[in-house]
């Protein structure tokens, strides 16, 4: 994508809060009535094969961006109880699960890497004794290099790990110490030559746009740092400043962070050089080598996305465990309570640890389904999609079914950030930055007045 000028009215216009969609409906309409037994009904008629989700929410320390469900704590044994949990959630779901397996597994949090080479040995036990995976399975874990020694590294490719992703955010000293996250370029320089050595398949880096003191200057040397590593994919994220939810992200003072049309020039100056650099812009925030899973998924027609982001496994197969983990099937989704106490308290009781739900009605799994679809590929053939969700059937055209998203997309369109023709919407190259506003348009939930203000701004 080639830079792309911009004027203050159209960020200020564009510009608004809004859901990542890593879901529709998102999160936040999960519902606190859900029951229990849908999760078991729901399983007994799912796919042969499913994604895994593991959350494991402990840091030895606070990053201050951070808006991750996470606890800071030194004791490590706190790991060890914790794990006791999750084996107990492991068992209730390979009740429902029966033969099915699992081709992608991912651990998150929080820092995975906060785990010793024990307890993680004794999770893959658990994750094996519980679950049938695949053999050719993609095994990944987000690791934070200052908790991950090159012992660790090997132990966790020796457990079976095949992808790894590596939080860099910044290399600049001025913003790491700005955001409590201090780690010398040689660390993660060190850690992606040992992954290469040791045959990862996969290295992944994340950078973050709009923290405090970045620059065009500071930001183009990380990610001139980050290109000269040639990891086969990177994640550029943008800040998303929330003190008001995150407790953390209230050290950070507002002064200190980069302007809107900074953190846009920072977004674009992402996109050029990653591009530039043979990667694939996937959009939003993900770049992968064109012969990456990930970017022949988005050749090929193939992507989706889920609560992971982007993904090649599907959107509507994800089983999460752990605190605060959401999970997708079949057009449902059930979210485990937040806080560690509640969701030890709901396992002791007998009973999967979540706390809220949904089932998506046929207007959700259209709408769904639709965002889907532009997200990742930034266009919509109208005439393939409405006979593949049987439009034309109900006695009702595109166009007048979504006469309201029509008039919320006006303005993309006089502003040439989206077509539309009988035939097609496609978003424009200069409106894949605002995905996000544009995939709003056809959101039913989206109440800019009440809902909206709980959303990050989109860039």
């Amino acid at each position: 994508m080639s830079a792309v000028s911009w004027s203050q009215e159209l960020i200020d216009k564009y510009n608004i809060n809004g859901p990542r969609y890593t879901s529709y409906p998102t999160a936040l309409s999960l519902r606190d009535d859900f029951a229990l037994a849908q999760v078991a009904a729901t399983l007994a008629t799912a796919k042969p094969q499913l994604s895994l989700y593991i959350h494991l929410p402990f840091c030895h320390k606070l990053c201050f961006y951070c808006g991750c469900n996470k606890v800071i704590t030194r004791h490590q044994h706190k790991a060890d109880t914790y794990l006791d949990y999750l084996a107990k959630e492991m068992a209730m779901y390979q009740t429902m699960l029966g033969t099915r397996s699992l081709n992608q597994v991912h651990m998150g949090g929080g820092t995975p890497t906060f785990l010793t080479e024990a307890q993680l040995s004794r999770l893959m036990e658990l994750l094996h004794q519980h679950f049938s995976i695949s053999a050719d399975a993609e095994m990944s874990i987000e690791i934070d290099p200052r908790s991950c020694s090159e012992t660790k590294l090997r132990h966790l490719r020796a457990l079976g790990f095949n992808r790894v992703s590596y939080g860099v955010q910044d290399f600049d000293e001025k913003v790491q110490i700005a955001i409590n996250r201090v780690q010398d370029a040689d660390l993660i320089r060190r850690h992606v030559e040992v992954s290469r050595e040791l045959g990862f398949a996969s290295v992944n880096l994340d950078l973050i746009y709009g923290l405090p003191y970045q620059q065009v200057s500071t930001f183009t040397s990380s990610i001139d740092q980050v290109i000269a590593l040639n990891p086969d994919r990177v994640s550029l994220f943008s800040y998303a400043h929330l003190p008001s939810r995150f407790p953390g992200q209230r050290k950070i003072k507002d002064e200190w962070l980069p302007n809107a049309p900074l953190k846009l020039e920072l977004l674009q100056l992402g996109i050029r050089k990653f591009t530039d650099a043979g990667y694939q812009f996937i959009g939003m925030d993900h770049f992968a080598k064109p012969d990456d899973a990930l970017a022949q998924a988005q050749q090929q027609g193939r992507l989706q996305r889920n609560f992971q982001g982007y993904t090649t496994a599907g959107q509507d197969c994800l089983i999460g465990i752990g605190a605060s983990s959401i999970s997708q099937v079949d057009g449902v989704l059930w979210q485990n309570a937040k806080d560690i106490a509640d969701y030890y308290s709901a396992i002791d009781a007998g009973q999967l640890p979540l706390v809220k739900g949904f089932r998506l009605c046929a207007d959700d799994r259209l709408r769904a389904a639709l965002i889907s679809q532009l997200i990742c590929h930034f266009e919509l053939d109208i005439q393939a999609f409405s006979a593949k969700w049987a439009l034309t059937s109900a006695n009702v055209d595109f166009a007048t079914y979504f006469a309201d998203a029509y008039r919320k997309l006006q303005p993309f369109v006089d502003d040439g950030l989206v077509t539309v023709s009988d035939s097609h919407i496609t978003v424009t190259t200069l409106g894949r930055l605002w995905v996000r506003s544009i995939c709003a348009c056809f959101d039913a939930y989206l109440d800019d007045a009440v809902t909206a203000p709980r959303y990050s701004k989109v860039v």
